[in-house]
């Protein structure tokens, strides 16, 4: 699993633009660096979900929540793949290290670090979406609390269910900010239905004027 450099520029804001060979020979080198000290780990599981498509209720082993955005995402699913995800806490020690005295850096490794914990997140649906249409069932795009109207409050009940804690080492903060800071968590519906399996991140969001955004 490799850093994808075109995601990297894209979260420094170059959109069809190339930086100059200096900034070229900073991203390679916090790239490099980055992906020398992540230690990716993640856990998972699957949980029955039964959803109310007439009010955006959501009823599962992991958690319950109203969300229209996830209701939708989740239509005629039977079953929910929820995990977690994270870089570990060796990048956050990185990213400490460069902010203190060298912010430019600092900033590339945030952008480095972001655009491999969606690789490896990527890479672990490729890797669900195969192991599971063996077994009859049809993944759909992940869905991560935040997104639309799925409550950041959900990340209490997600953690919890899976004991992230204790088995990726990721924590929430009193703000709902887990710990470390490159880390993900999502649901991935399961149907016995086919569906769209590929779509995720820029490609489900209707903020379609955003800087970040993938052309």
């Amino acid at each position: 699993m490799e850093i994808r450099k075109r995601e990297v520029l894209r979260y420094l804001g170059y959109r069809g633009n190339a930086p100059d060979e200096r900034t070229e020979q900073l991203v390679d080198s916090c790239m490099e660096e980055v992906q020398r000290t992540a230690s990716p780990v993640h856990v998972y599981r699957v949980f029955p979900v039964t959803v109310e498509s007439a009010d955006g209720m959501i009823q599962s082993g992991c958690f319950t929540t109203e969300s229209r955005n996830l209701a939708k995402n989740l239509k005629d699913c039977e079953q929910i793949l929820v995990f977690a995800a994270t870089l570990g806490v060796g990048i956050d020690r990185l990213l400490a290290k460069y902010s203190r005295f060298q912010m430019s850096r600092a900033v590339v490794m945030q952008a480095a670090s972001a655009a491999l914990i969606e690789e490896y997140c990527n890479t672990l649906n490729e890797q669900w979406k195969r192991k599971f249409l063996e077994e009859g069932w049809y993944l759909r795009p992940r869905f991560s609390p935040g997104y639309g109207d799925f409550a950041l409050e959900n990340q209490r009940e997600i953690l919890q269910a899976l004991d992230a804690a204790k088995w990726a080492g990721i924590t929430l903060t009193d703000s709902l900010l887990m710990m470390p800071s490159k880390s993900v968590s999502a649901v991935i519906g399961m149907s016995r239905k086919p569906g769209n399996c590929v779509l995720d991140g820029c490609e489900v969001c209707k903020k379609t004027d955003c800087l970040y955004r993938r052309n």
